[in-house]
Order: C-alpha cells, then sequence, then structure tokens
C-alpha cells in the first residue's frame, strides 16, 4: 500500500472521530513550507482533516505536545475537564505515549492513539532514512487504539552498531568524545523542548534554589547539563532521536541517550514504551538485579 492511500485511510479516521465527537483534537501533521519538510497541526474540526499528510518525512515525534495540553489553565476555578486528544503516532511515538501515561502524565482515558506503520522517517530535505529508523525494532505502532493500514518497516537485525564502537574505545577516548560533542552546545534547550520525557514544569538547569549549574555556555556547565539530562532518560527514552534532529550544532547525543538504552535492556530486560503494566526499571528491585555498580563503578 503507497503512502498516498494511507494518509487517505488516516483523514478518513480522523474525520470520523472529529464528526463523532469522541475526540476534540487531533495532533498530526501537515505539509511544511519548505519542500520534503512536514510541521505538527492540531485539527478540530471534521471538515479541516485535507490538511494532514503523510509521508516519510513525518519525523516529529508528537507525544510532547501531550502533557501541555492535558496541563489544567493557570487560574482556572471549579472544576476542569480534560480535552479529548487523538494523536497521529508511529511505532517511536507509541511508545513515548506508553512512557507518559506509566509516569501519570497522561490521562488514558482522554486520549486515542491512532497508529500509523512507518516505513522509516527522513530527515527534512535529505532523502537518507534516520539512523533512528535503520535501528527501529517495531514501525507497527503496536497498540494504538485506531491502526491505519499500511505498510510499515521490517523490524531492524542489527541494533547499537554505534553504541558498541562507542563501547570499544578507551575510557579517555570515550570521555574526549563526549566532551568534543557537548563542546559544540550552545545551551538552546532544543534537545529539551523536543523529548517527550522532558516534561518537568521546572527543569534542574533552570533552578536557583538551589543552583545545580551556570547559566552560561562554559563546558563543565554544558556538561552537567548533559550528562543530567542523558540520565533522566535511563529507562526512558526511546531511541526516536527527536533531540539529535532538533539541534541546530549537529550534536550527536544517539551514542550516549541509546548506550543508557543498551544497558537498561542487558541489565533489566526492560524496553521503554513496550508495556504500560511493566514496572518502571529504576522504581523497583528484584533478588536478581546486579550489584557490580556498587563495587564497580
Amino acid at each position: 500500500m503507497t503512502m498516498k492511500k494511507t494518509e487517505a485511510k488516516l483523514r478518513d479516521a480522523v474525520k470520523k472521530l472529529l464528526a463523532e465527537g469522541k475526540v476534540d483534537v487531533v495532533i498530526g501533521y501537515e505539509a511544511g513550507t519548505l519542500p520534503l519538510c512536514t510541521r505538527p497541526c492540531f485539527v478540530r474540526e471534521a471538515n479541516a482533516v485535507d490538511a494532514l499528510v503523510w509521508n516519510e518525512h513525518c519525523s516529529n515525534n508528537l507525544a510532547v505536545y501531550l502533557p501541555g495540553l492535558f496541563e489544567r489553565p493557570a487560574r482556572m476555578k471549579g472544576e476542569y475537564e480534560p480535552p479529548k486528544v487523538g494523536i497521529v503516532a508511529k511505532g517511536c511515538d507509541v511508545r513515548s505515549v506508553v512512557g507518559l501515561l506509566k509516569e501519570r502524565q497522561v490521562p488514558r482515558e482522554n486520549l486515542v492513539i491512532i497508529g500509523v506503520p512507518c516505513v522509516g522517517m527522513k530527515s527534512p530535505g535529505e532523502d537518507k532514512i534516520q539512523e533512528a529508523c535503520e535501528e527501529c525494532t517495531d514501525a507497527a505502532a503496536t497498540g494504538a487504539d485506531v491502526t491505519i493500514e499500511g505498510d510499515a518497516k521490517q523490524a531492524a537485525v542489527t541494533r547499537y552498531e554505534k553504541v558498541k564502537e562507542f563501547e570499544g574505545k578507551s575510557r579517555e577516548e570515550r570521555w574526549q568524545y563526549f566532551v568534543d560533542e557537548i563542546s559544540k552546545c550552545i545551551r538552546c534547550y532544543a534537545c529539551r523542548q523536543a523529548c517527550p520525557n522532558c516534561y518537568c514544569k521546572s527543569c534542574f538547569a533552570d533552578q536557583t534554589k538551589p543552583r545545580w549549574i551556570g547559566a552560561g555556555d562554559e563546558l563543565s556547565d554544558l556538561m552537567a547539563f548533559h550528562i543530567g539530562r542523558i540520565f533522566h532518560q535511563a529507562g526512558r527514552c526511546v531511541e526516536c532521536d527527536a533531540c539529535v534532529r532538533a539541534c541546530p550544532m549537529g550534536i550527536d547525543l544517539r551514542p550516549f541517550t541509546t548506550k543508557l538504552g543498551k544497558d537498561v535492556l542487558e541489565l533489566f530486560n526492560y524496553i521503554p514504551g513496550s508495556s504500560v503494566d511493566d514496572p518502571l526499571p529504576l522504581c523497583t528491585f528484584t533478588e536478581k538485579d546486579s550489584e557490580e555498580f556498587i563495587t564497580e563503578p
């Protein structure tokens, strides 16, 4: 099935959801202002679904908008009725949504996940499949409430190639690689803003009482921010690469975030976003958990 046919089925499904009042708004994709580019859009009327598109450039992880849509308006009096939200989601997006559900950032009863099979996304203006898609093991949007028919990319045979290359370096080489990448940072926080897991009302990087890191671009502050943010993703990052795509400086955060994903998989046999019911690996323990970190840091 071509992506155009999948797009038509997507529009029909969204139109039906809106017309029947099952959702108040649907987060999807529309054509961007540049060729080979899309951007997020919010569809609220059934007669506006023709704006929705589905193609190989729909790479944004739309789950990032969910916490804000369900946030109670400031100074609102009386009872608050959350909106009914539909979200167009690829495989990695669905896993991000599951993560938000597990952490109680999104009310499940007010959410409709519209799963669209992914053939692999390309960066805006480019014709090469993204690295995250090359290593994806579930592009079929498993667990969606509404599933749009279409072709999905085959599961990756090999994973973590770049991480394995990174692990093969000496400790000094790994540290230098990290320093070289992070030294490019301009503290724009685009990586934080693009990540569905960075939903904290007040980020540790912005706090002043106490102040954890400085507000400038000193290398030590840059590293403290990224180390703190990366470790917050342990057991949560679905490897969608939203942070990598958002960075205006081309910082390759993938070796670091996926390294933690690989460690969590090997230590706890846990895949972020694969199940709403699985306990979070860093919020529970078993007698079989490794204790090597105590004596072998």
